[in-house]
């Protein structure tokens, strides 16, 4: 039995007449990988697209959500960075291929779209909103104009990367906004997001959306930054059970990371916040701060501060928006909150990469309740002040009414026009975003997203698409 180059073990042909594909069980991803990282219908269609020889068609396609996750009164747009990443490296090695033509599934498949991929390169333009922006339903956060086959493949991708980290920006907007700009907030969702890579979009779509640190190392390594994070129960109780006391559990600690905070209800949380009060009195001991896991935050945390009046007090355990304003309103005393399972996760944001235009002829999808407006958008916004008024959707053909375009050229022909920001730069438009919307779409309750007008010219076009069907 051998192994050869395709991934395919061969068995001798009187004992097994398929070859057996060997199983990759660690399903690690590198950037390499990312042109597989698709859904089969991409490449069928691509495949079919190519033999019906409209594969160098002039698509464009848009990515919008149609409507918002319920609770929310605006999205936070993120994933672009990855996004545009991905376009750079699109490639396809004769590995891939390789394999691709193994399953089987492409027999019929007309021999030139082998070599479009063996040369496959994004050639298209990209247009999109900068990172950090508020968009509302029917948005588009981005707009690929390229031939058909290349727009197709590249959905998938675009979307997980998008509709993801976009969930995430905004619930850390949003917590953000509730906790105030003073708050200390940290990521810690790394054991509840939905995979290792996901993790990793986590922690940077949290960071570019207003909080301050996460305590995945390998992410902020990855981003420039310094981890942060405390200590967990098992510490404690290990040093405790062997013999010691939680006292020389937080000694011990300090010895080696001296000044660190402190998880400080393993066993009563006012009897250790009363130790380290004595501890600080006599000079033994500095703390920068005290994490409450469990229990009645508000009331422990009055506790906490009565006898620790100058060290801050960090709260976490199943945390989210709703829950740190309650938390205020009851008069907790926090100044910062650990952010998790519900930060990083929840209703998702449903995402959808439609065709718009296709050899410059406008297109659109008529199911019930999933239609979609034709042409290529452009989002015009209109601002009071420093506070936004509303938004016009309209076509790209389309000028400016005193209203700022949201939509910026990213790549033109297959070259990228738009520099990499940095987390500062983006956390500091989320937060100007942020601060500009209207109050009620702002509120936690019942938030009310700003008025979207569709331009007459996109109505119009519409009719027409509708009539042309």
């Amino acid at each position: 039995m051998r192994t050869s180059v395709d991934g395919l073990v061969k068995h001798p042909a009187n004992l097994l007449q398929e070859p057996v594909r060997v199983e990759d069980r660690e399903l690690a991803i590198a950037s390499e990988d990312y042109s597989l990282l698709t859904d089969l219908y991409q490449l069928t269609m691509a495949a079919c697209y190519t033999g019906e020889g409209l594969d160098q068609s002039r698509a464009s396609f848009e990515l919008f959500a149609r409507r918002l996750p319920a609770g929310f009164g605006y999205l936070i747009a993120m994933g672009l960075e990855q996004a545009l990443d991905y376009l750079e490296k699109f490639r396809f090695s004769p590995s891939q291929i390789a394999a691709l033509q193994a399953t089987g599934i492409f027999d019929r498949a007309p021999e030139r779209f082998w070599s479009l991929l063996a040369d496959a390169r994004f050639t298209g333009d990209v247009w999109a909103v900068p990172e950090g922006t508020a968009v509302f339903a029917n948005e588009p956060l981005l707009r690929v104009e390229a031939p058909l086959w290349q727009a197709q493949l590249v959905e998938t991708y675009l979307l997980n990367t998008i509709n993801y980290q976009t969930l995430v920006a905004t619930r850390a907007a949003r917590i953000r906004d509730v906790a105030g700009p003073e708050a200390t907030l940290l990521e810690f969702g790394t054991r509840r997001a939905f995979s290792p890579q996901a993790s990793l979009w986590a922690a940077r779509a949290a960071l570019a959306a207003g909080l301050d640190a996460t305590s995945n190392v390998l992410a902020a390594i990855k981003l420039g930054q310094k981890p942060s994070g405390t200590m967990a129960h098992a510490l404690v109780m290990a040093l405790t059970a062997t013999p010691g006391s939680e006292g020389e559990a937080f000694t011990a600690f300090h010895r080696y990371f001296p000044g660190a905070p402190l998880l400080i209800d393993t066993y009563d949380t006012v009897a250790a916040a009363q130790m380290l009060a004595e501890k600080i009195d006599a000079g033994e001991m500095q703390l920068s701060g005290v994490r409450l896991d469990s229990g009645d935050l508000v009331g422990l945390s009055k506790q906490v501060r009565s006898l620790l009046p100058d060290v801050p007090i960090f709260a976490s355990g199943d945390l989210d928006e709703w829950e740190i304003a309650r938390l205020q309103a009851e008069g907790a005393c926090l100044d910062g909150y650990g952010l998790g399972t519900r930060l990083v996760t929840g209703t998702p944001v449903n995402g959808v990469y439609k065709l718009v235009e296709i050899d410059g002829i406008p297109v659109m999808k008529q199911s019930s309740g999933k239609v979609t407006y034709p042409g290529r958008k452009q989002i015009f916004r209109c601002f009071d002040g420093n506070l936004m008024k509303a938004d016009r959707l309209g076509l790209v053909t389309e000028s400016p009414q005193f209203e700022q375009p949201l939509l910026q050229p990213m790549f033109k022909q297959g070259e990228r026009v738009f520099l990499p920001e940095s987390l500062t730069q983006i956390r500091e438009r989320t937060a100007i975003s942020v601060a500009s919307l209207p109050a009620e779409t702002r509120q936690l309750d019942s938030p009310v997203s700003p008025s979207v007008e569709v331009s007459d010219a996109l109505l119009e076009l519409t009719q027409k698409t509708c009539r042309a069907a």
